[in-house]
């Protein structure tokens, strides 16, 4: 391997962009370019610079004979074949930026309205058991239902038509990819600019997460009436929808720029791993729902089989968690 070969190899393996490595060696971006290229040869003194950051040897920089001890080669690891890596455009990634920033409210909103579907039937449901003169109990179902598939249809509908508009940049969370000149910059100017909308969201979002269950514990220790603890679980399961709304419709906005930075969960390692795993995703979710409306339609214990989220959600978390360990790099 020469010189250049390792360049390359080194700041992949550490999930950087030409931009951050000239960052990092007070040099332009061109610059690392030309040496990646091999149309230039970086002095000595960057050479100690870059064996220091990359955490090697100058003999390993600087003596082609000598190869990585681990043998790693990151073209193995970026993509499957030995063809150039995709290089993404200053135009696309503002396509990019635009797209996520206008479809992913309207999947939060798509999501809000699945994990709320119940609220009516559950409200309802319970109005006809305390007030059966107001409201029969089969009134109540047909209703309840009614609200039900209208909201789970259109929260379909909107994953559908808006997942479609961001297939185009699907590679972008899935692959490694270059950056032309001016991206890099862009995205860590807008990630900083971005971050006090980000952390004031993650605030609310964590903050409401943690008081819906108040109205629950109040209800029980005050043993309020059936009617009033439904209409606590009802708010409790807006205010987690609410909640969820918020992290993917600013929280994911922030994902983006770190999505062209390639940093954190979008190094190309980690995107190695989060393709296993979205698997796994994936198929627990669509068991869960099946789960959860056999057992609604076949106990009609609407105000209850909601719990069935909860504890979904808690035992998602600790599955993913175990896969991660398991699941090598």
């Amino acid at each position: 391997m020469i010189l250049a070969d390792k360049i390359i190899n080194e700041r992949k393996k550490n999930g950087w962009s030409q931009e951050e490595l000239a960052d990092m060696l007070d040099v332009s971006r061109q610059s690392v370019s030309k040496w990646e290229s091999a149309q230039s040869i970086p002095d000595l003194q960057k050479i100690l610079k870059m064996a220091d950051i990359f955490g090697v040897s100058t003999d390993y920089l600087l003596k082609d004979e000598i190869e990585p001890e681990n043998g790693t080669d990151l073209k193995c690891i970026d993509s499957d074949s030995d063809t150039p890596l995709r290089k993404v455009t200053l135009e696309e990634a503002s396509e990019f930026i635009s797209m996520r920033k206008k479809t992913l409210p309207k999947i939060g909103i798509g999501v809000f309205l699945m994990i709320t579907c119940p609220v009516i039937l559950v409200l309802l449901a319970g109005i006809s058991s305390d007030y059966p003169d107001i409201l029969s109990e089969k009134a109540a179902t047909v209703i309840g239902l009614l609200f039900l598939f209208i909201q789970i249809g259109t929260a379909i509908f909107i994953f559908i038509s808006n997942s479609g508009k961001l297939s185009k940049f699907k590679f972008l969370e899935e692959e490694a990819f270059e950056t032309a000149y001016g991206v890099d910059g862009m995205a860590r100017e807008r990630l900083s600019e971005y971050e006090p909308a980000n952390t004031k969201a993650l605030t609310i979002g964590v903050l409401l997460c943690v008081l819906c269950a108040v109205p629950l514990v109040i209800t029980s220790v005050m043993e309020a009436p059936a009617i009033v603890t439904i209409c606590m679980v009802c708010l409790t399961l807006i205010l987690v929808g609410i909640a969820v709304y918020i992290f993917i419709s600013v929280c994911g906005v922030y994902s983006s720029y770190k999505i062209l930075l390639q940093t954190e969960d979008y190094t190309p390692k980690m995107k190695n791993r989060n393709k296993k795993l979205d698997a796994l995703s994936s198929s627990y979710w669509i068991l869960i729902v099946i789960i959860y409306l056999a057992t609604s339609f076949l106990t009609n214990a609407w105000h209850f089989t909601w719990v069935i989220w909860a504890v979904s959600g808690l035992l998602y978390a600790l599955i993913r968690n175990i896969a991660q360990a398991l699941i090598k790099d």
